[in-house]
């Protein structure tokens, strides 16, 4: 399925960004005066190949799993807490949920690694927020003391993420926003961000889920010690996944590689999200242009990894989160950008004079 996806992911439609770029110039309004709107209207249109870009109804994918590495205290909570939390995205009295109720989006959750085995009673069926079972292993291994998984986990569980892309898309989704649950989570996008960028551990590891600064240089260590002893090679992002990475980091890459070989804009959430995107783009670096970035993240590497991307976020507040929630809260702007192209007056049509010249 990963080899069938890559060949089947191609460039965005460069060419219809100068005819939607003079459509813009058309609209009653001065060239350029609605700003950073106008360029994503573009972006959308290169990634879906339509002078005028449909993306609703968006679809959110929140993949869940556990980490090993939560055995070294790196996180302010229980990794119990990964279980829980999808039963309450279940139950839809999460943040995601609330969110993707605003913005009428179809709600999947992905169990690709959980180390409980959940009730099969909460399977979809069809309502708001269904789970989906698709677990690859129970958690990944203790990445302190051994690789997180086998390469071919790996490819298994970035699987669980083109297949999640491919049900949103035949369910009609023309937007997708990939978000996660996993207690321990940032400690291993840290540690995959610091060999995917070569930059110090300790300007790209944050406070996750709230530890106390007192435990941050912990979280450091335990980082470093695991680079030094996997010995990922960083020109090889799978090695650095099955040694560094999450089940759920893997399955929202695969969301990012499926949703661009169907031509669907990715709206890129935080921290996680981001890193996960950066490994997507190393797998193909054509997945690039399909990511619109939503939010600019607490996470002090979410920078670094935005940067890494050429990456420039349409908001800034002070989220850290996860879940896709910033990229929910973003999802506006781009139907702004669509209904702007699409139901904008022109002058011609308005009757309305344009300007007089430069």
């Amino acid at each position: 399925m990963l080899a069938d996806t890559l060949a089947r992911l191609q460039s965005t439609d460069r060419d219809i960004a100068g005819r939607v770029a003079d459509h813009l110039d058309q609209l009653t309004k001065p060239p350029g005066s609605l700003g950073r709107l106008e360029s994503l209207a573009i972006t959308l249109a290169t990634i879906t190949g339509e002078e005028l870009p449909r993306i609703t109804p968006p679809g959110v994918l929140v993949f869940a799993a556990d980490h090993g590495v939560a055995a070294e205290g790196v996180s302010a909570f229980p990794q119990a807490v990964t279980a829980q939390m999808v039963g309450n995205f279940v139950a839809g009295g999460a943040a995601i949920n609330v969110f993707a109720r605003q913005i009428g989006a179809r709600l999947e959750v992905i169990d690709v690694g959980v180390a409980s085995e959940l009730s099969r009673d909460s399977a979809a069926r069809g309502g708001e927020s269904g789970l989906v079972h698709d677990k690859v292993r129970r958690g990944t291994a203790n990445f302190a003391e051994q690789d997180a998984m086998k390469r071919s986990e790996a490819v298994q569980a970035i699987e669980v993420g083109i297949r999640a892309a491919e049900r949103a898309v035949a369910a009609g989704c023309r937007c997708l926003i990939v978000g996660e649950m996993g207690i321990a989570n940032t400690t291993a996008s840290s540690a995959m961000l610091a060999v995917l960028t070569g930059e110090p551990v300790a300007d790209l590891t944050g406070q996750g889920t709230g530890i106390p600064e007192s435990r941050l240089a912990h979280k450091q260590d335990v980082i470093e010690r695991a680079i030094e002893a996997r010995a990922p090679d960083p020109q090889d992002p799978l090695d650095i996944l099955s040694k560094l990475g999450g089940l759920e980091i893997a399955a929202m890459a695969g969301a990012y590689l499926g949703g661009a070989s169907r031509r669907v804009p990715l709206l890129v959430d935080g921290f996680i999200a981001t890193v996960a995107a950066l490994l997507a783009c190393r797998i193909d670096p054509k997945v690039r242009d399909y990511l619109v970035f939503g939010h600019r993240s607490r996470e002090p590497g979410h920078v670094h990894a935005l940067t890494a991307l050429g990456g420039d976020p349409l908001l800034e507040l002070g989220l850290r989160l996860g879940e896709g929630t910033g990229a929910a809260l973003a999802f506006p702007l781009l139907e702004a950008a669509t209904r702007m192209l699409a139901d904008m007056a022109t002058f011609a049509s308005a009757g309305v004079a344009g300007s007089e010249g430069a």
